[in-house]
């Protein structure tokens, strides 16, 4: 089946798919094992930002072979368009205590970075051991953000990207691959 008679897509066309399925599982796999690596002890907090991050978090997560906790962070800077609108609203912080924790702030895309330097001005007044942040896409883009992207999955061409966990207006998290949207 290709990208443009997959019935996932709702009858609406895509560009391309940027990256297929069995290339994100691989990388996932890989990612989970450089953050084993890099977390060989300590309290492992493994922060999703929602809702885009679902997905890639869920696999991760299974990936990563040491203790681990799961919450989740909400954040809303799109709403309907396919550009950031610069104002990030926290809808929902996580009810983890973050102090003394190893916090990994696990985003699907990122891409001017407004969102996410304002969440990590927020987790580090919160006293973590460290924090860092994977991304499953890292369009190298984001002037905005100070703390760099240590664990990222792909480079991402300057599009707008839909399917694995990434939405349209909510469509398209459940695409098994990454597509562009034409």
């Amino acid at each position: 089946m290709t990208e443009n008679n997959d019935p996932r897509l709702l009858g609406r066309e895509v560009l391309r798919i940027a990256f297929d399925e069995a290339s994100i599982q691989r990388r996932v796999h890989a990612l989970g094992a450089e953050i084993t690596a890099a977390y060989p002890d300590g309290d492992l907090l493994v922060l999703g930002l929602l809702k885009g991050s679902f997905v890639f978090l869920a696999d991760l997560v299974r990936h990563i072979h040491r203790p681990l906790h799961v919450d989740f962070l909400v954040a809303s800077s799109y709403g309907e368009a396919t550009v950031s609108s610069g104002h990030v609203n926290l809808v929902y912080d996580p009810e983890t205590k973050l102090a003394g924790k190893h916090i990994l702030l696990v985003e699907d895309i990122v891409d001017s970075g407004r969102t996410l330097q304002k969440l990590m001005d927020v987790l580090q007044t919160r006293g973590p051991k460290s924090l860092e942040i994977c991304a499953l896409l890292d369009k190298r883009i984001a002037t905005e953000l100070k703390h760099p992207v240590k664990f990222a999955g792909f480079d991402a061409p300057s599009e707008f990207l839909v399917g694995y966990g990434l939405d349209h207006a909510e469509d398209f998290r459940h695409l098994p691959y990454v597509a562009s949207l034409r």
